[in-house]
């Protein structure tokens, strides 16, 4: 099952994420190369800047979900405000369909 992790920054916190991206990253080349990553990238504000982000994972349940989306790196530095997550069913476009 597929999950969406709806991430929402801190208010001014753009150096925070700046600063942790390199192990954000990592942390998800990690979860691509296990085949549980299946999308993810950013929000942006009007500025262009990072406002968010949007991560979809593989999970059995939304508890593994929710146990991938606190493991991150973003997570444990404090850079969200708060975390929606949501079964997503990935119905246009989908390259597994």
């Amino acid at each position: 099952m597929l999950f969406a992790l709806h991430c929402t920054d801190q208010p001014g916190a753009l150096q925070l994420r700046l600063d942790t991206r390199p192990d954000h990253v990592a942390y998800l080349n990690d979860l691509n190369a296990k085949g549980i990553l299946k999308m993810a990238g950013p929000f942006l504000g009007d500025d262009g800047k990072p406002t968010g982000s949007l991560v979809i994972v593989k999970a059995e349940t939304i508890d593994e979900a929710r146990a991938f989306a606190e493991a991150d790196p973003y997570a444990k530095a404090g850079l969200f405000s708060n975390v929606e997550i949501k079964a997503f069913n990935w119905v246009f476009n989908n390259p597994e369909a």
